[in-house]
């Protein structure tokens, strides 16, 4: 059985960590002039939540393995969104969107904004809260659960195959011979969202990791609620939107012809 008093210790401290870590990045948005840094602030949340989770929880293998995975998933996520949105870089159109839509009070809304993102990286936190509590400790010397190595091997191919994506799509950007053109190389080949892909790949990992705790079951409730996401709201919506204003015509062929989501091969265009 799980101890429902430590899980709730665990989420209050984690909600709180989270709530000063988004606070903080509100205050640095205004001299930043860039309410982006937020998106960094999410992706820096998980590690946030894994580590206090690890220390007030079972500091064992189990909890030591499962923060290693979200400081890798962070590092590399962190780091992209940082390169590429906020050094440097002039604030998202999403954002400066925001700001023409709020119009009064942006400050306060923004603040409120940040918040809402921090309690979803709460919500998202399931699988670190599961194994933080989890009722069979496992010491460095004991063997791993089967179905635990299961999920360690999906999170690996994961977050290989999104940092791979990530970085074919920056080189192909980075070229000017390819300004205004559709990136169809390497994996973005055989689908038109192999980052969306891979990036529930790892949280589908990280949920199977967690699933040998008691109501196991919870922990893929994330990858659930980021899949809708990516295919009902921000996500791929919003993105094949903006790919159509910008490539036209190029784009339209390469959804005819191109996987949505799981890499799979190309289909003949209409006109072959």
């Amino acid at each position: 059985m799980l101890d429902t008093s430590v899980l709730v210790h665990l989420i209050l401290v984690a909600g709180l960590l989270v709530f000063l870590l988004m606070s903080a990045l509100w205050l640095l948005h205004f001299p930043l002039k860039n309410a982006a840094i937020v998106d960094v602030g999410w992706t820096a949340g998980f590690p946030l939540v894994a580590l206090s989770t690890y220390y007030l929880g079972n500091t064992d293998l189990r909890s030591a393995l499962i923060t290693l995975m979200s400081l890798l998933w962070a590092g590399r996520l962190g780091s992209y969104l940082f390169f590429t949105r906020i050094f440097r870089a002039p604030e998202e159109g999403r954002y400066t969107a925001l700001r023409e839509k709020w119009r009064t009070n942006i400050g306060a809304k923004f603040f409120a904004f940040y918040q809402f993102q921090a309690l979803t990286v709460v919500l998202l936190s399931i699988p670190y809260f599961l194994v933080g509590v989890h009722p069979q400790p496992v010491e460095w010397w004991d063997e791993i659960h089967i179905v635990e190595w299961m999920g360690i091997v999906l999170f690996l191919v994961g977050w290989v195959g999104e940092t791979t994506a990530d970085l074919q799509l920056h080189l192909f950007k980075k070229d000017p011979a390819n300004h205004g053109k559709v990136c169809d190389k390497g994996l973005w080949y055989y689908s038109r969202h192999p980052n969306y892909f891979f990036e529930i790949v790892v949280w589908l990992g990280v949920g199977l990791f967690a699933a040998t705790a008691p109501f196991g079951w919870l922990a893929f409730a994330p990858a659930l609620i980021l899949s809708y996401f990516i295919f009902r709201v921000t996500g791929i919506p919003a993105t094949e939107e903006q790919a159509l204003r910008s490539k036209g015509e190029a784009y339209a062929e390469y959804q005819r012809t191109t996987s949505v989501f799981v890499p799979w091969f190309k289909k003949k265009p209409l006109n072959a």
